[in-house]
């Protein structure tokens, strides 16, 4: 069925009986030309753009719970471009740039809102950090604009500039950032791909990479063996245990990023708004409540739930910024899995297991990568050449020298 104003009108007038479940529900076939382990965002987009680009519709995607259910619908739901490095800004311009055309792409209201993401410095040295970056944007053919203190403050007067612990003295907004409601994003390249074929398995839990030969030829799963021409790995925080199935060892560290909502307002902050003095980050649901996070557990762990001391730390950022949410409450709070890699860029490439395809390291920027990680992996898995956007992702960058390194941390992933 295609949503429309047409078909809901219709169905109203039917007293909404007539909807059909959104994707279907079925068992694994013995053999498939491409699986995609995980079921969440990036294995979803992989598996729309290997049927709708390029032709390839006889795709499984397992995943061992519900879709969406790791980071997917773990995440703050932002979108931005507003990198500074050549290998990630070509990236994610492009992904910027398929957000903006998701919605008829997909047929299907993932609420994405160009609200804008506005960066705070507060140190002479950040501001003209974020003016090199904000040139190296638009020498990109990016959009930004760096703004002076008196225009943050007629954007959030409501931020402590007077008598602040970190002065804000201006910031960088890339206006067509902003946010997308993560469920529906998985939804609704769910529910493409599987109107082009892709059979998406839930609750099958990948045990085991078959390798014959030097070569992935299957899987072993909870719902029995599948075997496959190609397998590709978009697993997140645990793709070392996945790519351990075939005898990997990735560098990538899995380590916990928590969120919080707080008890819904009324609109309030039209915009992601992030703090420079700390790493604390903040936007409005649709819903009416603040989604806020900081930065992640400083240990490596595989637990979605977080600890106290970052819960303290997160919170006296926000305080520090934004004294007046002092006065909310907060609703809930949880961990998603991050798989950190060792200069904060992800990897997209092939493996040295032949027929083995890998998406993973995505740090902090998965959600906003979703469109193009899920276009550039089908291209790879495709056609077996990396997407000329997707070219610096090399997984031996990391023994040739070619890092990536947008925060200048070097080698420590938890740092990133």
């Amino acid at each position: 069925m295609r949503y429309s104003v047409v078909s809901l009108l219709a169905q109203s007038l039917r007293g909404h009986k007539g909807w059909t479940p959104v994707w279907r529900n079925p068992a694994p076939k013995a053999e498939y030309d491409v699986i995609i382990i995980g079921g969440g965002g990036h294995g979803l987009a992989t598996a729309h753009y290997l049927a709708s680009r390029h032709g390839i519709s006889n795709v499984a995607v397992l995943e061992k719970g519900y879709l969406g259910s790791g980071n997917a619908g773990r995440n703050t739901t932002i979108i931005r471009s507003n990198y500074l490095l050549p290998g990630n800004t070509p990236f994610f311009e492009f992904s910027m740039k398929l957000w903006e055309g998701l919605e008829q792409d997909l047929n299907y209201n993932a609420m994405v809102s160009q609200r804008g993401v506005l960066n705070l410095c507060h140190t002479d040295v950040q501001r003209d950090a974020y003016a090199r970056r904000g040139n190296a944007m638009r020498l990109a053919g990016v959009d930004a604009e760096l703004l002076d203190r008196s225009q943050v403050r007629s954007m959030l007067p409501f931020l402590e500039f007077d008598n602040a612990r970190f002065p804000i003295q201006g910031g960088l907004l890339q206006r067509r950032g902003g946010t997308a409601r993560h469920d529906a994003v998985v939804w609704g390249f769910a529910r493409a791909a599987d109107g082009r074929g892709v059979d998406l398995i839930q609750n099958c839990e990948v045990t085991g990479i078959t390798v014959q030969g030097g070569r992935a030829v299957g899987v072993e799963t909870s719902r029995g063996a599948i075997r496959a021409k190609k397998v590709a790995m978009a697993v997140a925080g645990n793709s070392s245990r996945v790519a351990a199935m075939a005898g990997l060892r990735l560098p990538i560290e899995s380590h916990v990023l928590q969120a919080f909502v707080s008890e819904g307002l009324k609109p309030l902050i039209d915009c992601v708004m992030t703090f420079g003095a700390g790493h604390f980050y903040i936007s409005q649901s649709d819903k009416g409540g603040l989604v806020f996070g900081g930065n992640m557990d400083g240990y490596n762990s595989y637990a979605q739930r977080g600890n106290l001391p970052v819960v303290e730390d997160v919170m006296e950022s926000a305080m520090a910024v934004w004294p007046g949410l002092g006065r909310l409450r907060m609703l809930r709070h949880w961990g998603g899995i991050m798989d950190m890699s060792m200069d904060g860029s992800p990897i997209m490439d092939l493996t040295p297991v032949e027929g083995l395809y890998l998406n993973s390291g995505w740090c902090y920027g998965g959600f906003k990568a979703t469109p193009a990680s899920g276009f550039c992996f089908a291209h790879l898995i495709a056609t077996g050449q990396p997407h000329p956007v997707a070219a610096a992702y090399r997984l031996d960058r990391f023994a040739t020298g070619r890092l990536i390194d947008e925060r200048g941390n070097g080698a420590q992933p938890n740092l990133h």
